[in-house]
């Protein structure tokens, strides 16, 4: 009897076992599908090179990643929005075309006032903003207090003629001479990568936020291209080590960073600020040379990609400028394999305002996959012309919503969204909908 017993004990342990082992590989099965998504939706809120494994899962609870758990927050988040907020946030503007002023040295009453009335996405400024440190630590950080997502606090600081700190000596930053082509002149990556933690940690110590630096172009031609002293040089390898070098530094200290103005203007001499413009290279030559830094940049975790003004009527087949045009944005897209932020380049020149109202150009970047609207001439109207074609359905609710989220995980990533603020709203999310169910 006692021997019958212990073979029957010695089946049912065995079973048990064999049922651990499958238990365990369903659930190792299970995990490994719920970390491939993770993984995915993570690439929109890590900056590159992060350690993201101890991000993924809880051990102890198996609790959701914490990229999942802010993909699901800010999707409650804009759910929650009004369309003109989710309109708003896609714009980044002057200080001045929010407040009517024509030089804004401060953030009040004015300020405050009008940031409410048109909640954008961010704010950029210029040299006649930028008088001494003191009055821009203030005046930046007066207005981020003003706002409840938080802005991006753009600048173009590249270094050279494109640097509104760096050529101003009240700010106490570092200057840069000859700007990225005297850094490429070196042939030292390294170079790159010190002046970009250098300009990175002298503008976020006064609040900026977004750089709108490195230009990833090519030019063989510094003297009658149209980018000159802006790029890195005309050696393919180098330019996309030294673009490597400037996206890395940028980010250590502390500001995301935008590569620009793709496809690349390359040896192009006509200016898209006072006119129309036109990139005739083919798209072979393209990707055999002008796309690899900008490649380069985003495989080092380049937050945005600025699109240029200037057509290429060889690769699309028409004369839209590369901001505007869905082909081109698609391409960016696919060649690059870059899932961040496209914005747009200023929508108050030349190229755009000569051709297309703000209206149409708004409407027409936001059509062609742009996620941010930069500077329109006219913002009201930029607006408006969204606003319509939402009633027309020539945009959806979905391509608005979609830049919005990418944009709030990009800000959450960096700190731009208070995490604080952030759960406060889903927790307010969370009781709405819960009285809405119970009201039902």
């Amino acid at each position: 009897m006692n021997h019958k017993n212990n073979q029957l004990n010695t089946m049912v342990l065995a079973w048990l076992l064999v049922l651990a082992a499958l238990t365990g590989c369903a659930a190792s099965g299970a995990q490994s599908v719920g970390s491939s998504s993770e993984t995915e939706s993570f690439a929109l809120s890590t900056r590159a090179g992060e350690d993201v494994s101890a991000l993924e899962t809880d051990p102890a609870d198996g609790a959701v990643s914490a990229p999942a758990r802010d993909t699901d927050r800010v999707k409650a988040l804009v759910a929650s929005m009004t369309q003109e907020e989710k309109i708003y946030q896609l714009f980044i503007v002057t200080q001045e075309q929010l407040t009517g002023t024509s030089r804004v040295t401060q953030s009040g009453r004015t300020t405050r006032k009008a940031i409410r009335r048109q909640p954008v996405g961010g704010i950029i400024y210029f040299e006649p903003n930028i008088v001494s440190p003191d009055q821009c630590k203030e005046m930046i950080s007066n207005l981020q207090s003003y706002t409840k997502l938080g802005l991006f606090i753009a600048v173009d600081e590249e270094g050279g003629r494109v640097a509104r700190l760096g050529n101003n000596p009240d700010m106490g930053t570092t200057a840069f001479p000859g700007g990225q082509a005297a850094i490429g002149s070196t042939g030292d990556p390294e170079k790159a990568h010190s002046a970009g933690r250098t300009i990175g940690e002298d503008i976020s110590r006064f609040g900026f936020n977004l750089n709108l630096a490195p230009v990833a172009e090519i030019t063989d031609d510094v003297e009658h291209s149209v980018i000159g002293e802006r790029s890195f040089g005309g050696d393919v390898e180098m330019t996309a080590k030294m673009v490597t070098g400037m996206v890395t530094g940028l980010h250590e200290g502390g500001v995301l960073c935008t590569l620009k103005h793709f496809p690349g203007h390359g040896d192009t001499s006509s200016d898209p600020h006072n006119g129309y413009s036109e990139m005739s290279k083919p798209l072979e030559e393209l990707r055999e040379k002008d796309f690899v830094p900008f490649r380069a940049g985003v495989q080092a975790g380049a937050d945005c990609l600025m699109m240029g003004h200037f057509s290429s009527p060889q690769i699309t087949g028409d004369d839209t400028p590369a901001t505007l045009s869905a082909d081109m944005i698609a391409l960016a897209r696919e060649e690059l394999s870059f899932d961040g932020l496209i914005m747009t380049d200023s929508l108050s020149m030349g190229a755009i305002t000569d051709r297309y109202s703000s209206a149409e150009a708004a409407t027409k970047a936001l059509e062609a996959g742009a996620d941010i609207i930069l500077m329109p001439y006219d913002l009201d109207s930029a607006v408006r012309g969204i606003q319509e074609a939402l009633e027309r359905g020539d945009i959806t609710q979905e391509r608005i919503d979609e830049s919005v989220e990418k944009i709030l995980l990009k800000k959450l990533e960096y700190g731009i969204v208070s995490e604080d603020w952030l759960e406060q709203q889903a927790a307010e999310n969370a009781q709405e909908q819960s009285g809405n169910a119970a009201s039902h």
